[in-house]
């Protein structure tokens, strides 16, 4: 049995990370501060005796023993990281701080959610590991991407430095159930908008592409991660490969929730990238891994999960 720490461990990645480490028989530490987390996806857990619960901000230091670390913590749709700009940027950086030096002190494997954000508005399609990325540092985004960028960096120096035993990947679109349903991603915000019958709001003319990977599939990538030889730290990508424009994802939306909701084009927000697709061919030959389920069977779920929430909120 590992003892492991979770920061942002209420969200929506994080708590699906809770249940699984849990049921694969771990002693769980969820560190959350519930900006965007929710203590209603891990609710559940709470009557387990090896999962414990702590209301905490990561920018501000937390000392405790634990063998493994994921530092999950940060607000990642641009509603929530936009609302406070500076408060996302120490997020991530201080945050990526104080979790590189509790694992420092203790000697804990370390595992950083970065994101494809560092690639930016990316020139290179498919995006592979070694590309630099195209950001906009000073753009509405920046707060979220060069905050990223930056505790990619700091990941990497303290490895270099000081040996931290680390691990970075970098997420691609994720989506499922325990997403918060007034995020602004268009997963969440298109099966919501359907849901209610209401307008599908589309950004541009609907061309831009995204890769869509189920909750699911991104966690069997970080497990596998986090289980390979120490001299091998990434970034990997891990993301879905098949790529849809964002029209297209509409469609399918409205398609599955049998909803008469109609497409209706809103002006394209600032440095929004215009392509997202994964090249994840070293996470195939370092981590034996691809993703499994497609958007046709995650989507079922998420609608599902969608469905279900909106009507208890009723």
């Amino acid at each position: 049995m590992k003892k492991i720490l979770i920061t942002g461990g209420a969200g929506f990645i994080g708590s699906h990370l809770c249940e699984r480490l849990l049921k694969e028989g771990n002693e769980v530490v969820c560190l959350d501060n519930y900006f965007t987390g929710n203590k209603r996806n891990i609710v559940h857990l709470l009557d387990n005796p090896y999962f414990e619960l702590v209301r905490h901000d990561v920018c501000t230091p937390y000392f405790i023993e634990v063998d493994e670390i994921y530092n999950l913590a940060c607000p990642a749709s641009p509603i929530h990281y936009q609302y406070n700009p500076i408060k996302t940027i120490k997020t991530s950086v201080m945050g990526a701080l104080n979790m590189l030096g509790l694992a420092k002190r203790i000697n804990a494997r370390i595992l950083q959610a970065s994101t494809s954000e560092v690639y930016g508005d990316p020139i290179i399609h498919p995006q592979v590991e070694s590309y630099w990325g195209n950001v906009n540092p000073i753009g509405e985004r920046s707060c979220y991407d060069e905050g990223k960028r930056c505790a990619e960096t700091l990941f990497m120096n303290y490895n270099k430095q000081n040996k931290v035993d680390i691990k970075i990947i970098r997420i691609f679109n994720t989506y499922g159930p325990n997403m918060h349903p007034n995020d602004g991603r268009v997963v969440s915000n298109f099966i919501v908008q359907a849901l209610k019958g209401e307008d599908i709001t589309v950004a541009g003319d609907g061309s831009q592409t995204r890769s869509f990977q189920y909750i699911d599939d991104l966690l069997d990538g970080m497990f596998k991660m986090m289980t390979t030889d120490k001299d091998f730290i990434g970034p990997v990508n891990i993301g879905n490969p098949n790529e849809f424009t964002i029209l297209e994802l509409a469609n399918k939306v409205i398609e599955l929730t049998c909803s008469k909701s109609k497409v209706k084009f809103i002006p394209l927000p600032s440095d929004d990238p215009m392509q997202r697709k994964p090249d994840i061919s070293l996470a195939k030959d370092k981590l034996s891994w691809q993703p499994k389920v497609q958007l046709n069977e995650g989507l079922i779920k998420t609608i599902e999960y969608f469905d279900n929430l909106l009507k208890e909120n009723c």
